[in-house]
């Protein structure tokens, strides 16, 4: 056998055995296994450089960025295990009840903070499945749209932070998670707007797929009768004039600071002003806000406040992502202690479930560095490398055919498998032809939110049908998915037109390659810094060796533990 084919040939093998269905993790450790053999047989590599697995085990187990996964996942069932989607849903829902496609407004509004609160698409599209599906077609909402717009909406978790695949894609990018989540702060919102502007389109053009609530329906009002929104608007200006203010005299007229992180700042300090308004309001009887600006503040504000206090001190650079995340995991725990939900059998299950998605995703990070020590071995980055490199169109050529292909194979493989399989190989083309990092992952993780989207295997609408309703058939929740898919590609056009969406607010200009070669990149090891004496020789001069280079090193790191 040609050493040549090796590489082709090995990654088809383990797409065959994933389409087979065998679990990603295994299949990935057994594919590496087996041609790990195969190269030492051919005399590629020496069984000394397998020694050098156990030290991979226990690099993914100290890896301290990882640990913002279960944080910000026990942070996510806390929340949405005391009650918090039901109560949004519930108070938004009769905010915007009153116009036509106000439920789906509300059900995007708070598919949006659940994704900032959640990170997980599993709690935010099983929640809103319960709660807000029995609404909207008791109100004659059309059950394809209805549906659509609850698939799409828990998707949100996938790119508005604290999102589990951001974090993720910036550990196998080995980039900042701070900047990471900057980078798709703005993309996230957008595309929330876009779901919104489509809904609105729809009521529009046809009026009879989204009615409003019934007056007898709405059932938050004052005690007088009326509908309370003078001194709700009056609540929600003051704490817009807050932000601004804030945001003119720490930032000045001129910030220099990123607009993601003003954002975030100045949205934190408006919050908490509202806050505070509206209990001085109540303590001293101002009679300036009324039950209703009271109820929307008790219900919105705690969740908010814990959104904006764990990502405005990430993005000033006070805490890092593990210290926000452990934090928020804190603060969700603090407010279920305040609503008298959290109870001891309400933990342990939100323990159980960390514990399985948290084993799920080191198992596969372990399968995956195995694999990647035998790709290694047979050249595959070098073959990858070739392959991506000779595509036409340089830079814009590699983007398109690969958000083309992560599109594809999206319909097959999770984003999990895709951000441990597939992003190790693409990464070092990506920073030869001098794509930003940042920018290529948030294209990245908004591709990837389609897979969950993706009829008829998406995981979103398995999600769904399990908790809808019987008259709702799965041909209607995978119809109406699909214009939500194309907002998203919209989307990732969007991106790819206007870099500036994910990367304009960067203080530094494009990161570039460091010293790091090739084959780390592939592997995601840390390598021994090179001495004092020779840290003159700039980045962009480093020499890059070749997949033998770290092979060798791999295996004086195996040897050095026996």
């Amino acid at each position: 056998m040609s050493t040549e084919l090796l590489a082709p040939i090995m990654f088809g093998s383990l797409i065959i055995m994933l389409l087979i269905g065998y679990p990603v993790a295994f299949s990935l450790a057994a594919v590496g296994l087996v041609f790990s053999a195969i190269a030492m047989n051919l005399g590629l590599i020496e069984f000394q450089f397998l020694q050098a697995l156990p030290v991979q085990v226990f690099d993914i187990m100290k890896n301290e960025v990882m640990l913002a996964i279960p944080f910000f996942t026990f942070m996510g069932l806390i929340l949405e295990k005391s009650g918090m989607a039901e109560a949004m849903l519930d108070t938004i829902g009769q905010l915007f009840g009153g116009i036509r496609g106000g439920l789906a407004y509300a059900v995007i509004f708070v598919g949006a903070l659940l994704a900032a609160t959640t990170g997980v698409v599993a709690a935010s599209v099983i929640s809103m499945g319960l709660i807000a599906l029995p609404i909207m077609l008791r109100y004659g909402y059309d059950k394809r749209l209805a549906s659509g717009v609850i698939a799409a909406s828990g998707t949100l978790a996938q790119i508005i932070p604290p999102s589990l695949v951001l974090i993720v894609l910036a550990d196998q990018m080995q980039v900042d998670i701070a900047a990471m989540y900057k980078g798709a702060l703005i993309p996230g919102l957008v595309l929330t707007g876009l779901y919104a502007l489509y809904v609105l389109i729809v009521s529009i053009v046809k009026p009879a797929m989204v009615p409003a609530l019934p007056p007898e329906a709405r059932t938050l009002r004052e005690p007088n009768g009326s509908t309370g929104l003078p001194s709700l608007l009056l609540l929600v200006g003051m704490g817009a004039g807050i932000s601004v203010a804030f945001n003119r005299m720490y930032y000045g007229a001129v910030p220099t600071e990123a607009l993601d992180t003003r954002i975030v700042a100045s949205g934190l300090v408006g919050m908490m002003g509202s806050f505070v308004l509206v209990y001085l309001n109540k303590g001293l009887r101002l009679r300036l806000f009324g039950q209703v600006a009271e109820r929307v503040s008790t219900v919105l504000m705690p969740p908010l406040l814990l959104i904006f206090l764990v990502l405005g001190l990430i993005f000033m650079g006070v805490a890092t992502p593990t210290d926000g995340g452990a934090m928020g995991a804190t603060g969700a725990m603090l407010l279920a202690l305040m609503k008298r939900k959290l109870t001891v059998n309400m933990v342990r299950q939100a323990v159980r479930s960390t514990l399985k998605l948290t084993t799920f995703v080191v198992f596969i990070l372990i399968g995956a560095r195995v694999f990647r020590i035998a790709f290694l071995a047979v050249d595959g980055n070098l073959w990858v490398e070739h392959l991506l490199l000779s595509l036409p169109g340089g830079a814009t050529g590699f983007l398109i055919t690969v958000m083309v292909l992560v599109f594809v194979i999206a319909f097959f493989l999770d984003f999990f498998e895709i951000s441990f399989i597939l992003v190790p190989l693409l990464m070092p083309v990506a920073h030869k032809l001098g794509v930003d990092p940042i920018w290529f992952g948030v294209l990245l993780a908004v591709n990837m939110q389609t897979s969950f989207m993706h009829p008829p295997f998406g995981f979103a609408l398995f999600y769904l049908r399990s908790v809808a309703p019987k008259e709702v058939k799965t041909s209607d929740i995978y119809w109406g998915a699909v214009p939500f898919v194309g907002i998203q590609i919209l989307m990732i056009a969007l991106v790819l037109a206007f870099p500036g969406m994910a990367i304009g607010n960067k203080e530094k200009g494009p990161e570039t390659l460091s010293s790091e070669k090739a084959g780390d990149v592939l592997m995601n090891l840390q390598q021994p810094e090179a001495p004092a004496a020779q840290g003159n020789t700039p980045a962009s001069e480093a020499p890059q060796d070749d997949g033998a280079a770290a092979l060798e090193a791999l295996a004086r790191e195996g040897a050095a533990s026996q």
